[in-house]
């Protein structure tokens, strides 16, 4: 009992530590720009040691990257949560919401980071590397739950494309508004504008 106490203290001190990192990062590369920054001024603003920062990173890019597998460990993750009865797209457009949820809000900050993300080409390209990640993930997903064939059926990995694409599309309009539109309608808008094609063969293969 002692034993497994210590170890979620320690466990929740160092994801304490990683979020305080990937906090001040974030923000020190969305303000100056991904190559003005380094390592030394993302430690002093943290408070933390470089010897501390290359336990949790790799190098500053590892931060990005980081950070957006967790973006898509959440998008799964309440996928896998939405009731089993739900319709596809609104189990979908909840799921890829928790991530734009995020970013609204979080406004402001949240924005200098998607910008980041997504005027910086080689994080930009990591990006698209990670939502290639996680549509298969969500494919193996929405295949679970509809008792589909993952391999063999066409319906799975198309769906997932089309969430993440609605969900990329919500990212890069909100970013060229400066943060003016609204990230709940324009999910909203975007799946209005997908879900026949979501829910029109669920179940039913393709």
């Amino acid at each position: 009992m002692s034993s497994r106490r210590e170890i979620s203290l320690a466990e929740r001190k160092r994801q304490l530590v990683a979020d305080e990192l990937t906090e001040a990062a974030l923000q020190a590369l969305a303000l100056k720009g991904f190559d003005a920054v380094t390592v030394d001024e993302i430690v002093t603003a943290a408070g933390v040691s470089k010897r501390t920062f290359f336990r949790y990173f790799a190098s500053k890019e590892d931060v990005v990257v980081q950070f957006l597998a967790g973006m898509g460990t959440d998008i799964r993750a309440e996928l896998a949560a939405r009731p089993a009865t739900e319709r596809p797209s609104e189990a979908l457009r909840h799921a890829v919401w928790v991530p734009l949820g995020q970013c609204a809000d979080h406004g402001e900050r949240a924005l200098r980071v998607v910008r980041l993300i997504l005027r910086t080409p080689a994080l930009h390209a990591r990006f698209l590397e990670r939502q290639a990640e996680w549509r298969d993930d969500l494919a193996e997903e929405l295949a679970r739950r509809l008792g589909l064939d993952a391999e063999a059926e066409l319906y799975p990995r198309l769906a997932a494309g089309m969430a993440l694409n609605a969900f990329d599309t919500v990212l890069h309009r909100w970013s060229a508004s400066d943060g003016a539109e609204d990230p709940a309608a324009l999910t909203d808008r975007a799946f209005t504008v997908v879900a026949p094609a979501l829910d029109a063969r669920a179940g039913r293969g393709a």
